[in-house]
Order: structure tokens, then sequence, then C-alpha cells
């Protein structure tokens, strides 16, 4: 049988003539004609000038987020948001893209970032860079917050803490100066809202407490229920059957209130709801009478 003829074998070579590949063929496919040229880069060391500008420059990146909370502080205190909105929530939101909550967060950690600045020893400069690494500090009153910062610096030895390390320093805090729940059912309180964020607009409204647990209370106000922790709490010091009057038109203002409410009703019945120890008695000897009349 005749044997069929063999193919001439094709000559391969590593390298062309001139060591140069063919146009239409890639590196990919000949790696070891491959050649990386690299080249040297000098590193030249900062001047004193320059070494001071990036410090600069680097406090101002930092800063950011405490600027832009003063900043927003001054607009919504200044109301330089008028010419063009009615509320400021709606100008944050039109002009930065920020809900209500961006805009509070930033103002409420520039107030934190600023006592920091002011009572922290700054003798190595570590101060947050940015709002969520505070957060947690809103939790605690303002003497505590430098102590609950420098011990979230040192358990991140000695650098910037992150949220997670801040959150621990502050929750070994708060568990180190709790004192026992002493508040009782259908006692009346004062909400103290303080720097808590949480609260805001609830700062010397009362309730009544409607559940006792270990570190808070339920406190049921005019407007709704809020859980609150006991630092935020005063007790009004009520005598039993004041409590229970109190209880009383707590009921009557929460059932007439609602949105749809002329806008002078409602700042009546918010007035109600948020009254100190001196006005409490004309409160007692008035609401009543005048919530029944709005309900008629």
């Amino acid at each position: 049988m005749n044997k069929p003829p063999r193919k001439p074998n094709k000559a391969t070579s590593a390298t062309s003539s001139d060591d140069t590949l063919p146009d239409n063929q890639d590196l990919e496919e000949n790696p070891a004609t491959a050649t990386i040229t690299v080249s040297a880069v000098e590193v030249t060391e900062l001047t004193q000038e320059e070494q001071s500008d990036r410090l600069h420059l680097e406090r101002k990146v930092e800063r950011a987020f405490f600027e832009a909370g003063k900043a927003l502080m001054e607009l919504r205190d200044r109301k330089l948001y008028r010419s063009t909105h009615k509320t400021f929530e709606e100008y944050c939101r039109d002009r930065f893209g920020h809900n209500r909550r961006q805009s509070y967060l930033l103002m409420d950690a520039a107030v934190i970032f600023d006592n920091l600045e002011q009572k922290c020893d700054r003798s190595d400069h570590i101060l947050p860079t940015n709002e969520w690494q505070i957060r947690p500090l809103s939790k605690l009153d303002s003497d505590i917050q430098p102590e609950a910062w420098e011990q979230a610096v040192k358990s991140a030895n000695g650098k910037v803490p992150s949220h997670r390390i801040v959150k621990d320093a502050v929750q070994r805090i708060m568990e180190r100066t709790q004192v026992p729940n002493t508040y009782q059912l259908g006692e009346v309180c004062q909400i103290l809202a303080k720097d808590n964020p949480e609260l805001r607009g609830k700062g010397g409204c009362w309730g009544i407490v409607s559940h006792v647990g270990e570190f808070s209370c339920t406190v049921k106000t005019w407007d709704g229920e809020y859980t609150v922790g006991l630092q935020y709490l005063k007790s009004l010091n009520y005598l039993p059957a004041e409590c229970e009057q109190m209880r009383v038109i707590c009921d009557r203002i929460s059932q007439v209130y609602s949105d749809s409410l002329e806008e002078t009703v409602k700042s009546l019945l918010q007035l109600l709801g948020k009254v100190n120890r001196n006005r409490s008695q004309d409160l007692k000897r008035y609401s009543e009478k005048w919530v029944t009349e709005v309900v008629n």
C-alpha cells in the first residue's frame, strides 16, 4: 500500500533575525520575545514648606464634614434658604441632595467634633475624619464624649479609630455609668433631648411612662410613644393623683391631635405637650376644659 506523502516540517524560531515580531503576531503569542522597559523615577524629599502645605491640605480634607456641618447650621439658623424654599429640609434636598437625616447628622457631627477639638489632648492631632466615625458619641453627654474618643484612639493604637472601635468605647462607658431604673409606670417625666439627634424636637416635652426597661423607658407623649434612655429623662415628681390627671390630659390630646388640624390648633396642642414644672399647674387647670372644647 502506498503511504500518503508526509507534510514537510515547519521551521520554527524563537525570534526573527532582526528581533522584531511580525506585524500580525501578538506579544501574548510570543512571550519569549516581550521586552519590558522600566524607567527609573527619582523620588525627591519634600521641602519643609511642602511638608507644611501637605499637612494643611490633609487637615482640610479631614475637616470637610465638620465644615459642611457648620455651614448647614448657619444656613439653617439664619434662614438663608427663605428666598427660594419654605423649609430648610426642602432646601437641603434640592441644593445638596440631602434627606433630612443626612443634614442633621452632619450638623450633630460638627457639634461633637468641635467639642473634641476643644477638650481632647491634641498633642498627636488625632481627630475624626468623617461623620460615621463619631456618630456613636451622640449617645453620650458632651462632657463624656472626649473620654470615649480618647479611649477609642488608644484602642486603635494611636490611629484614627473606626466606627466599630468608637462604638465599643461608648458601650463600655454606658455600661459603667448605668444606674438602676427607678421610674414607675404612670410616672410623669420630662424629656431632655440634650445632644441626642433621635430626640430632636422633643426637648421639654412631658410624657407618661408606659413601659419600664432595664436602661430605658417607653414614654407616651401628646403625639406618640418614644423609647428614651434614662439619661434623657427627668421625673417631675408628681403625686399619684397628679400623675393620673396628666395621664387623662395626655390621652385627650392624643385623641384630637392630627396633621389635618388647623395650624393654630396644632400649635396650641404642641404647647400643651411641651411644658415645664412651673407651668404644669396651669396646664392641669385649663387643658382638660380646652381639649374637650376642641373635641366638640
